[in-house]
């Protein structure tokens, strides 16, 4: 073999999946179209957001490089959801898109073990069962060989571009498709569908009129990785607009000529990111739609128009664009687009993302119908942990809905599919109070350490983090609410001689444990201080999700034999057994999630999978 491991594309999945096998000592070749556009942030520039920062948070955690990329090139920084609550709030940065690919590129040109080679991948080459992957073949003619690879072609596999009438092949606007492969991936027996995304026009900044709008500037840069005690970086606001019934009457005027209207797109968009257009079509009660005004980096007059993706033809997107405030004498720099896509369909896949069909085909990212860079990532490091694993026989890591959110993603996707663009909320964690952003290196990284991506300077970090935490929560217990404080807030009153960590669980009383403690702040870093509250004030409603995960233990574990047969499971519904049939759940826990599986269904399957096995039947 001349590799390992190969990984294919060069995006935010297939940076995590090389640089992981790499660094697990495995003998790694990245092949992408363009060395120039590794880690580029094709739509939002923008990484972090609600739920999605955990997953970035996580990354980081298990020993990824998203959070360091983005510590390193981040020009705005807030926390979401702060209206919400702790438990799920995230947070968001804005990047220099040019930086952070840059520094992407540096990090996999660093990486002893790990080589770079520009090319596309056309077909996967396998053993003469056809049932184990033996290398790569690229449109030069070049056959390389490998133990495993590692699939994030995003959305470059067999991709094309609309702009209103105008379409050609192309992965991104002046990029290539990556073409051949989908082809020869169906000729194999693999299951493809088409997805769409798009992306707004981008606009000189100097043809803007910031008087017309809003500024909104971000909070004090923080870290999202936990190598980091600090940011330092220069800083640059955004500004909000929104459009009027002017906008809408442009837009209405060219939805004849839209390709997502006329039939030209047949592959889904994502539901929660909808283009300008679908939105006008889809909520015609609205007087306007808000625009989030980002710049593109220090080092760039390009502004990304947050809200405005858009399909539309070029003359239809600059009438509309400047009948916003703010926008009037705006001049685009590039057009909106959209693209459509070849994906895999993830039901075939294992829980550590190796192919059903292929052994050591491993697939992330985009690839398997998910949505967003930082979800792309996530599967990303999965997928190249487990080649890794794959290759020294050990078994898959596989994270658990009560882990991660990474877990959740993952399960997700291999057990429910992907009919749209799967993007990631907090709301489809049934454990979220648990997995809160700032507790992610407390549940993962003792993950990383034992795969081998934890070093010495994470496992430092993360053994003074565990021995302040433990001194904070002490003292904090020894801390008692006094009359003083009681006097100064009512709430405390009922809490009066009470330990500082049990008063904090009254959702009334405000303020962590900076607000009693304040000489802590210069002995402890504010996000230890901040866990230790959120630790107290979440600390009964998680010992209900505690004793739920209990109850569900047993489901999520019990294995489903892959040869079970579900027409024998006397009751069981018709749609049941077909959509049991078809998807093939590795765990009850899984199959209860299938959608026609109800909890009869799920009941009846636990009854006939914990009967005894009848040893003298042949």
């Amino acid at each position: 073999m001349d590799y390992e491991a190969i990984v294919i594309g060069g995006g935010h999945a297939g940076i995590e999946a090389a640089l992981a096998l790499a660094r697990l000592g495995r003998r790694t070749l990245m092949v992408t179209q363009d060395l120039e556009a590794v880690g580029r942030l094709s739509c939002n520039p923008a990484v972090g957001g609600l739920s999605k920062g955990n997953l970035v948070r996580e990354i980081d955690a298990l020993g990824g490089q998203m959070g360091l990329l983005i510590d390193d090139s981040m020009i705005q920084y807030r926390m979401l959801g702060r209206s919400r609550g702790p438990a799920v709030q995230s947070p968001r940065a804005q990047a220099d898109k040019a930086l952070y690919s840059s520094l992407a590129r540096r990090a996999l040109e660093a990486q002893a073990g790990l080589s770079l080679f520009m090319d596309c991948v056309v077909d996967i080459f396998t053993d003469d069962s056809g049932k184990r992957v033996e290398g790569v073949l690229t449109a030069r003619g070049n056959r390389i060989g490998s133990a495993c690879v590692v699939l994030t072609t995003g959305t470059f596999m067999e991709s094309r571009l609309f702009i209103g009438d105008w379409s050609a092949s192309g992965g991104r606007l002046g990029e290539p498709a990556a073409l051949g492969l989908g082809t020869a991936l169906r000729a194999r027996g693999f299951s493809l569908g088409r997805m769409k995304t798009g992306t707004p026009a981008r606009i000189r900044a100097g043809t803007i009129d910031t008087g017309e709008m809003a500024r909104q500037d971000g909070e004090e840069c923080r870290p999202f990785s936990f190598l980091r005690d600090s940011v330092s970086r220069p800083v640059a606001p955004c500004w909000v607009t929104y459009t009027n019934e002017d906008s809408h009457r442009v837009i209405r005027s060219g939805m004849d000529r839209s390709p997502l209207f006329s039939g030209a797109i047949v592959g889904l968009g994502p539901r929660y990111c909808p283009s300008i257009e679908d939105k006008v079509r889809r909520f015609p009660e609205r007087e306007r739609h808000q625009v989030f005004v980002e710049p593109e980096g220090l080092q760039t007059d390009e502004m990304y128009l947050n809200g405005l993706s858009t399909s539309l033809p070029e003359d239809i997107q600059a009438a509309f664009i400047r009948t916003i405030p703010g926008l009037r004498q705006a001049e685009i720099a590039r057009p909106g687009y959209a693209v459509e896509y070849d994906y895999l369909d993830p039901r075939r896949l294992e829980p550590s993302l190796q192919s059903r069909l292929l052994k050591g085909l491993f697939v992330a990212g985009q690839t398997n119908g998910s949505s967003g860079y930082e979800e792309a990532a996530a599967q990303g490091l999965v997928a190249g942990i487990n080649a890794s694993r794959f290759l020294s026989g050990d078994e898959a890591m596989v994270l658990s809905r009560a882990e991660a959110y990474i877990g959740v993603l993952v399960d997700d996707l291999v057990t429910l599919g992907a009919s749209e663009p799967y993007r990631m909320f907090t709301s489809r964690a049934e454990r979220r109070l648990s997995l809160r952003q700032d507790s992610a290196d407390l549940r993962l990284t003792p993950i990383a350490a034992e795969i081998g991506l934890a070093d010495e300077e994470r496992l430092e970090r993360f053994r003074r983090r565990l021995e302040g935490t433990d001194e904070i929560r002490e003292l904090a217990s020894r801390r008692r609410i006094t009359r003083e404080d009681a006097a100064s807030d009512p709430a405390l009153g009922p809490h009066i001689g009470e330990a500082l960590v049990h008063a904090l669980r009254d959702p009334k009383v405000s303020g962590g444990v900076s607000r009693f403690m304040p000489e802590l702040e210069a002995r402890f870093p504010l996000e230890w201080l901040e866990t230790v509250a959120l630790d107290s004030r979440y600390s009964g409603y998680e010992a209900k999700e505690e004793r739920l995960a209990h109850r569900m233990e047993r489901a999520e574990r019990l294995r489903i034999p892959g040869d079970f047969d579900y027409a024998k499971v006397e009751g069981l519904s018709s749609e049941a057994q077909e959509k049991l049939a078809a998807a093939r759940p590795r765990t009850l826990g899984q199959a209860s999630r299938l959608p026609g599986v109800r909890r009869s269904d799920a009941a009846l399957l636990l009854v006939a999978l914990s009967r005894p096995v009848d040893s003298s039947r042949g």
